[in-house]
C-alpha cells in the first residue's frame, strides 16, 4: 500500500486580482502558510502558467517548478477543465461557453474547438516537462441536452454522440500516452461523462485507452444519489486524481436532484466546505488507501455559505487528518510464528 500524498489545493477558485492571489509566487506562499504541500494549477491564466510556453520550453517549465518549489510546494497536476469543455460543445451552449476561450476564437465554434484541442496537446507536453503523472480535464458534452428522454430520443442519437466524442479525444489521449501522462476526466453533471455508465460508454469508443483515466470527486455523486464508495470499487484502477470536495443532498416536498432552478444556496443538492456536508471521507480515504491510490488529495473549495479563505484554512488540516499513513507490519505480528512447511502439514494432518 501507498500513503496518499497531500494536502494539496486546486487554485482555480482562489485566483483574483488582489494580492496574494494575483501571482504564482504570492499564491504559493499563501498556500504553504496554510499547511498545503502541493498545488493544482489551472492553465488559462498566464500569470500562473503559460501553457504553450511550458509545452515548448523545458527552461520555462523548470522556472515554474522553481517558483513553486521555493515556497516548499510541489505541482500536483495541471487543470484543463475549461479547455476540455470546449472539445465538445452542443450548439445550445455555444454562447455560454464562448467565454472560456480567448476573444479571437469566440463566435466561431470550429476555430474555438481547434484551439481547445491544441491546448490539450500543449497540456500533455507541459505536464511531461514539469515531471507530472496526471492532468485534469472535462470531456465536454454533445448529448447532455438529451439527458432526460423527453421527447423520446431518436434511435442511435446517443451512440452517434459518443462515437464523435471518442473520435475527438483519441488523438489527444495518444499524445498524453506519448508523454507518459494520464488524462483524468472529472465525472461531472453537464458533461457527457457524468457517471460510471457514461464513462464506460466512452471507454468503449476510445478502445479502453490506458490514458483515459478518472478524477474522483465524490461531491458530484452525492448530488446524483450515486454510490460514491462502490464507484471506487468499480473504477479504482482508473482513478489517478482525487478532488476532496464536500456536498449535501437535502430533498424535500418541493425539489429533488434537479434543483427547481434554484440558486446554489437554495438547492436541495449543494456543495459545501470540507466537513460541512455529508460525504464520508473516512470511508473514501480508507478505500483509496486499500486500493493503493498513489496520487494527491487535492482540496477543491466550492461552497454557497462559507468564505473561500476559511474553507482553504480549514481544508489543509482536514485532509491531513484523513490521510492514512500505511502500516509496514500486521497488527498481530507479535504472535506470528516462523514459516515452517513441515509444521503446517502437521497442523493440517497431512
Amino acid at each position: 500500500m501507498t500513503t496518499i500524498q497531500g494536502p494539496a489545493i486546486f487554485l482555480a477558485q482562489f485566483i483574483s486580482d488582489q494580492a496574494p492571489f494575483d501571482s504564482l509566487a504570492g499564491i504559493c506562499a499563501w498556500a504553504a502558510g496554510l499547511g498545503y504541500k502541493g498545488i493544482q494549477i489551472p492553465t488559462l491564466d498566464a500569470r500562473f502558467i503559460d501553457l504553450q510556453k511550458a509545452a515548448e520550453s523545458q527552461t520555462y517549465a523548470d522556472e515554474i517548478k522553481g517558483v513553486v518549489n521555493a515556497a516548499g510546494l510541489e505541482i500536483t497536476e495541471l487543470s484543463t477543465h475549461l479547455q476540455g469543455q470546449l472539445v465538445a460543445v452542443h450548439p445550445a451552449y455555444d454562447q455560454l461557453f464562448d467565454g472560456f476561450a480567448p476573444e479571437t476564437y469566440r463566435n466561431n465554434p470550429q476555430a474555438r474547438q481547434q484551439w481547445a484541442v491544441q491546448q490539450l496537446h500543449y497540456a500533455a507536453r507541459a505536464s511531461q516537462n514539469l515531471g507530472l503523472k496526471a492532468c485534469a480535464t472535462f470531456s465536454g458534452a454533445l448529448a447532455w441536452p438529451m439527458v432526460y428522454p423527453w421527447p423520446q430520443r431518436p434511435p442511435g442519437l446517443v451512440e452517434t454522440a459518443f462515437a464523435e466524442l471518442g473520435r475527438r479525444w483519441t488523438p489527444i489521449l495518444n499524445t498524453f500516452d506519448e508523454c507518459g501522462v494520464d488524462l483524468c476526466y472529472e465525472i461531472h453533471a453537464g458533461e457527457d461523462l457524468h457517471d460510471g455508465a457514461t464513462y464506460e460508454r466512452f471507454l468503449n469508443q476510445v478502445r479502453q485507452h490506458p490514458r483515459a483515466c478518472l478524477l474522483y470527486d465524490p461531491s458530484h455523486f452525492i448530488l446524483q444519489c450515486l454510490d460514491y464508495l462502490e464507484y471506487i470499487d468499480f473504477y479504482h484502477e482508473r482513478i489517478k486524481m482525487f478532488h476532496v470536495k464536500d456536498a449535501e443532498f437535502r430533498p424535500n416536498g418541493r425539489q429533488g436532484v434537479y434543483g427547481g432552478y434554484q440558486s446554489w444556496l437554495d438547492r436541495a443538492g449543494r456543495f459545501r466546505s470540507l466537513g460541512d456536508g455529508q460525504v464520508d471521507f473516512k470511508a473514501i480515504f480508507s478505500k483509496l488507501t486499500a486500493y493503493d491510490y498513489a496520487g494527491w488529495a487535492v482540496l477543491e473549495w466550492e461552497c454557497a455559505l462559507k468564505h473561500p479563505e476559511d474553507g482553504a484554512r480549514e481544508g489543509a488540516p482536514f485532509i491531513r487528518n484523513h490521510i492514512i499513513r500505511v502500516t509496514d507490519k500486521a497488527f498481530d505480528d507479535f504472535v506470528a510464528t516462523v514459516a515452517d512447511p513441515t509444521f503446517n502439514n502437521t497442523l493440517l494432518g497431512l
